[in-house]
């Protein structure tokens, strides 16, 4: 049967807010839908999803979406995922596992490329291999270390890394506890107590159950040929037919009343008068997803309640002082019943009960004397803008088309209802027009009328860790006891055939079935972005920009005293977020909502391009507005009045940005444990890094909690150096400014802008001398998290002559081969890492979520070795030098095009220069890599080490590291 007749036509619609044309298909033989979206995208998009409810907290799914893509019927390779990265051009390659589906999505702009994706992953999800091997090393078995026994797999190790994050904690609570009877009331990523109790039978079983086109969803997105992707989808659906799945997500019932749950989390204990602190939401269930009118209205509601510093709820939680910081997620619409979320973090115990009543108060009041027309403008301004502009950024487009799509589509509704939003933004704002009290409505009858609520707890617990790791030594003796013999010998096979699986290599002839590019069908040449610089120093760009302005105005930072650093991003969010001399920050950010899509602030470092690392460095202040055309004036007087009258003077409003600032970077401890590390490594090698790590890193966290603990007698200090920091930065004579817009609205554009800049005070700041902190070479910084992140690294350039071009050809080489092998696979560890900063000559590894620290240091400094030796095909090295040519090839949005020129020019980064690496790319030979590999040996040869970890295994590796020094992170 050909393709055309394999399916049934459904429908075809325009959407015309996005200029897509989307045909709906249904596969005869199985009943499968197709969703095909046509548009003139390159960057296109693939993705098939399975509706998969779990019963218990095994991590069945999530297990099953690793294991899925470790080899297949036509790709009989232990890692076709990883194949791919190794050697594709893709802008998008990994899957997802939700409370109720999975989701294997890809993307790629080479069409050739995209369809040779399409292919591997549809083999995958319908044929895998799946070997016991594969479960044991991808969710869990049991393995003998050091003389005893433990719990080891990918997933097992990676949730207890989820479950070291109190945000990651509260947020599956807060959902567990709103839908305790239905599949979304247990942990579809599997929780690591739960996990060893899946058996393979029942991870085979569910395979079979819910991986089947009957209960498939399909969904191609690009400029591709329509047809051919049905002619690709008939290719693997031809052998199938239709079965029954019951895989329908139920609905939770109703509470008759509010209810109340507390859970602990791990924290280290009490130390220079930094005490733990509670965590709390309250939580109402809301209707399911399918009306999209009242979608859109909730939506516009979650803004006015706490999407801005001044919204109401957010503003009168913030100004009580009883917390630190907000929590919750807000509204969740990915869910089929949807939630609304919200509380403190950083509160004491005995403040929750005034929190939660301030909260509803606060509700009520807005019910009561409604909503301020200046929020609800805000508010639909900045959704419309949101949606118009489509910016996902290094996200596709189409990708973000189709997780909205199956909100509905996942539950049997329309999928284009979540795509076309100008009938209900019109219908929306026709509403408020006609004075009805829409948002006055929706708080009362879906926050002050509803029993469904839940107030989720978590309280600090300085002893759980220490538990946890008592109650996981517990559950493997238990686990151990109940074995009989036979599956006692049985789980001690099941290791060694895992670590045989893992030490034989795929055969050349496995590795050959693996579709692949070739070096001829890359252009030689790198693609250039338009700049031209203009008279004021303006950089622009003409990119098509849909309508939309993107404005960046960058400071030089170079002048900035060294003790100012740490307060660089406090700084700038106090322009946009304290209000002006005639604006309190209130009205202030109404404005920018009303006026603007918004004004984002990046401190950005580098190094430069062939400058002593120690002497030279890119230090901005980015302030990164976009507006529509028609409101260009308005962007513009809102900068001035940011740049030139910010209000440094309120003390409590700067207050509550400190203590936000500080909760959330201590909360990002645990999840972004590998980027601490990486800065504090970092910080000991040029003067970018240490800026970064004193801005950003375990530095600043505690320079945060200083000024937090004694902030009355710090805050006279801390605006005095607000004021002394606008003095050294907002000059005329620091400003970079950078503009992406079509040519045509650029021509009224730019004299507005330079009249702008032009009254910015004049002058430029000369460079101060930031010297370098005296690190440890070996350092070990323990908190209170379940798993460890490892960095290494060195300057390679004093090591051995290297073209930079292959160096990048050798660390992605190395990362998704012997990394990926050593420390991910064998080691157990969720994510390995190898980068090289062709800019500063620094190469790092890491590791992410990891159980050990020296067996991932010995592999780390085995890299180099491995590497001088290496001997592999010609056609594995055209791979790997394919997929470095895609990391350079990298999809770009306009606005991070023209952004990406700026950073580029601040480097010294030049077409040229650009050109030259991509030619050393595509020239790598092996003995590149070789000659890479033997500088790597000698540059790893006792390179400083940062260790970030639990301080259990901290104290193991440091009797392995005898010059490693403990510290606490925090």
């Amino acid at each position: 049967m050909s393709a055309a007749n394999a399916f049934d036509f459904v429908r075809e619609t325009l959407i015309e807010e996005y200029a897509i044309t989307a045909r709906l298909y249904r596969h005869r033989a199985t009943g499968a839908e197709a969703l095909s979206l046509i548009c003139p995208d390159e960057n296109k998009v693939f993705g098939v999803s399975f509706r998969t409810p779990p019963t218990d907290s095994t991590g069945v799914p999530h297990i099953l979406e690793h294991s899925v893509l470790c080899g297949s019927r036509r790709y009989p390779v232990k890692e076709p995922f990883v194949e791919l990265l190794k050697s594709s051009l893709q802008t998008f390659l990994n899957a997802f596992t939700y409370p109720d589906k999975t989701c294997y999505p890809v993307a790629s702009a080479n069409t050739a490329d995209f369809y040779n994706l399409v292919g591997v992953y549809l083999d995958a999800v319908f044929y895998p291999r799946i070997p016991e091997e594969i479960f044991g090393q991808e969710g869990w078995h049991f393995e003998n270390q050091d003389g005893q026994m433990v719990f080891k797999g990918v997933v097992y190790n990676e949730m207890k890394g989820a479950y070291s994050s109190p945000d990651s904690l509260l947020s599956e609570m807060t959902q567990r506890s709103l839908f305790p009877a239905v599949t979304y009331g247990v942990n579809s990523g599997g929780e690591p107590a739960n996990i060893p109790d899946l058996t393979y039978k029942q991870f085979k079983d569910f395979h079979a159950r819910y991986y089947h086109p009957s209960n498939a969803r399909f969904f191609f997105y690009g400029d591709d040929d329509p047809d051919r992707r049905l002619e690709i989808l008939e290719g693997y659906l031809k052998d199938f037919s239709a079965i029954e799945v019951d895989s329908e997500v139920a609905l939770q019932p109703r509470f008759c009343k509010p209810l109340r749950a507390e859970f602990p989390y791990a924290c280290g204990a009490d130390q220079d008068g930094h005490e733990a602190k509670a965590f709390f939401t309250l939580n109402w269930l809301l209707p399911e997803v399918f009306d999209v009118d009242r979608v859109l209205a909730l939506s516009v509601l979650e803004h006015v309640l706490i999407g801005l510093s001044a919204s109401p709820l957010r503003k009168a939680l913030i100004d009580s002082g009883l917390g630190e910081d907000l929590a919750g997620i807000g509204l969740e619409t990915e869910l089929r019943q949807m939630y609304f979320s919200t509380g403190l973090k950083g509160l004491a115990a005995k403040d929750i009960p005034a929190a939660e009543e301030l909260i509803l108060s606060t509700l009520a009041g807005l019910a009561e004397t409604g909503v301020a027309p200046e929020a609800v403008e805000a508010a639909v301004n900045t959704l419309e803008f949101r949606l118009r502009e489509n910016n996902t950024g290094s996200f596709p487009r189409g990708l973000s088309l189709m997780l909205r799509a199956l909100t509905t589509w996942l539950h049997g509704d329309d999928p284009l209802a979540t795509l076309r939003f100008d009938a209900p933004l019109s219908a929306f704002k026709a509403r408020l027009a006609a004075g009805e009290p829409v948002l006055e409505d929706l708080l009362r009858e879906h926050f002050l009328e509803n029993p469904h609520r839940v107030t989720v707890v978590l309280l600090p617990d300085s002893e759980l860790s220490a538990r946890q790791a008592a109650e996981e030594r517990a559950r493997l003796v238990a686990a151990q006891a109940k074995l009989s013999e036979d599956e006692r010998r049985h789980a001690l096979e099941l290791a060694e055939r895992i670590t045989r699986f893992q030490e034989t290599p795929d055969t050349p002839e496995a590795l050959a079935t693996i579709p692949k590019l070739h070096l001829a069908d890359l252009p030689s040449a790198n693609t250039l972005i338009p700049g031209t610089w203009r008279e004021g120093g303006v950089f622009y760009h003409d990119l098509p920009t849909n309508g939309v302005i993107y404005c960046d105005l960058g400071f030089d930072l170079s002048g900035v005293d060294p003790q100012h650093l740490p307060l660089l991003p406090l700084f700038a969010r106090s322009l946009v977020e304290m209000g002006t001399d005639t604006e309190d920050f209130a009205t202030f950010a109404q404005r920018i909502a009303r006026k603007t899509g918004g004004i984002g602030r990046d401190i950005h470092f580098s190094a430069m391009v062939g400058q002593p690392t120690g002497d030279a460095a890119v230090s901005r202040l980015v302030l990164r507005a976009k507006a529509t055309p028609d409101k260009a004036g308005d962007m513009l007087d809102i900068l001035e009045a940011a740049l030139t009258r910010a209000n440094f003077d309120d003390q409590d409003r700067f207050r509550q940005m400190l203590f936000e600032a500080k909760a959330r970077a201590e909360r990002s401890l645990a999840p972004s444990g590998h980027a601490f590390a990486a800065r504090r490594l970092r910080a000991r090698f040029h003067r970018a890094a240490l800026a970064e790590e004193r801005v950003s890193g375990l530095t600043a966290i505690n320079v945060l909690r200083g000024w937090a603990g004694d902030f009355p007698a710090q805050w006279p200090k801390l605006r005095d150096s607000l004021h002394a920091l606008r003095a050294e930065v907002l000059r005329r004579g620091n400003l970079s400014a950078n503009v992406t817009l079509d040519a045509k609205s650029f021509e009224t554009f730019e004299p507005a802008l330079a009249g702008m800049c032009a009254r910015l005070p004049q002058g430029a700041s000369v460079q101060a001398l930031w010297p370098a902190l005296d690190w440890p070479a070996c350092e070990g910084l323990s908190a209170p998290v379940q798993v460890n992140y490892v960095a290494q690294g060195r300057d390679v350039t004093g090591f051995g002559q290297v073209k930079p071009g292959a160096m990048m050809v050798a660390c992605r080489y190395l990362r998704n081969a012997y990394l990926w092998e050593r420390v991910r696979v064998r080691g157990g560890a969720y994510g390995a890492f190898c980068a090289f900063d062709r800019w500063s000559g620094l190469l790092t590894m890491l590791s992410y979520r990891d159980p050990g620290v020296l067996p991932t240091l010995e592999a780390f400094g085995q890299a180099g070795t491995f590497l001088a030796a290496l001997d592999i095909t010609a056609d594995e090295l055209e791979r790997t030098v394919i997929g470095a040519v895609g990391d350079l090839d990298a999809y770009q949005l306009p606005d991070s095009k023209g952004y990406s020129a700026l950073l580029r020019h601040w480097a010294g980064d030049t077409d040229a220069i650009r050109q030259a690496v991509r030619d050393e790319v595509m020239g790598t030979t092996l003995a590149d890599l070789r000659q890479c590999g033997s500088v790597m040996e000698a540059a790893m040869l006792e390179a400083p080490v940062v260790a970030l970890g639990s301080p259990e295994s901290l104290e193991k590796a440091a009797s392995g590291l005898p010059g490693m020094v403990l510290t606490r992170a925090l």
